[in-house]
């Protein structure tokens, strides 16, 4: 990655989300912002043509921020869906508290305030990017492959299409172990994890790269049909493919 301004690195990307049966069923564009002391900053757009599972075409902007220990600092969270506005929302989080406030098409004004025990370890605001982002907390000094957490969470569905609002889940992970994968971006040496989703959906696997900034790969869902797959990855410093 690049190096801009004061320290500053920024990169950008694009998935594909690529169904069995469907070919390209939606895509996501990427950027991301990271300060000298850590904090990152996510700038999502996710667009979903035809959904194998929710037969629903979403559309979602989101950005969102984390701290150097990949705690979740603030997001905004706006959806589309069937292209009728679904809902905004603005995300706050800290050791004690979650909050949200904003406006969805089924609840009216929405204020909600959810008290934690400590800083929430992730949050889902639904890019497939942040899927990679939930196990930026992973304990490698712990030798157990099979690790769980509280994450909070915008949406319960599994393509996001609710709300936003507060929401949990339970969730899990399980490192798998190191794997070189190809996908159109290029060849990448990655971190092979699967979200086993407690028996609800079929096991979610992740692909990243990177110890610092854990680049999305891959992802395949056999749930949803869909593998979802880089394409592109861009340096910032001379606008070429990385």
């Amino acid at each position: 990655m690049v190096t801009t301004g004061k320290n500053r690195r920024r990169y950008s990307g694009k998935i594909v989300y690529i169904g069995d049966t469907t070919g390209e069923r939606g895509r996501e564009w990427f950027n991301i912002t990271v300060e000298p002391d850590g904090t990152r900053t996510l700038r999502s757009q996710a667009e979903i043509d035809d959904a194998e599972i929710n037969k629903t075409r979403v559309l979602r902007e989101v950005t969102y921020t984390l701290d150097a220990k990949w705690r979740p600092l603030d997001a905004f969270v706006r959806i589309t869906v069937d292209d009728v506005f679904g809902g905004t929302s603005w995300f706050r989080f800290s050791e004690n508290m979650v909050e949200c406030e904003g406006f969805t098409a089924g609840e009216g004004r929405v204020s909600q305030k959810f008290p934690v025990k400590s800083w929430p370890r992730s949050f889902g605001a639904h890019p497939v990017v942040c899927d990679i982002w939930h196990l930026g907390g992973w304990d490698w000094s712990n030798p157990a492959r099979l690790q769980s957490w509280q994450a909070i969470m915008s949406s319960p569905l599994p393509n996001g299409a609710s709300g936003p609002m507060i929401g949990t889940s339970n969730f899990s992970a399980e490192y798998l172990g190191d794997e070189t994968v190809t996908v159109r971006a290029g060849t990448f040496p990655c971190k092979h994890f699967a979200f086993p989703l407690h028996g609800r959906f079929s096991p979610e696997h992740i692909y990243y790269t990177g110890d610092t900034d854990l680049q999305f790969v891959k992802i395949r869902w056999d749930y949803s049909k869909t593998t979802y797959e880089l394409v592109e990855i861009y340096d910032w410093a001379d606008g070429k493919k990385v």
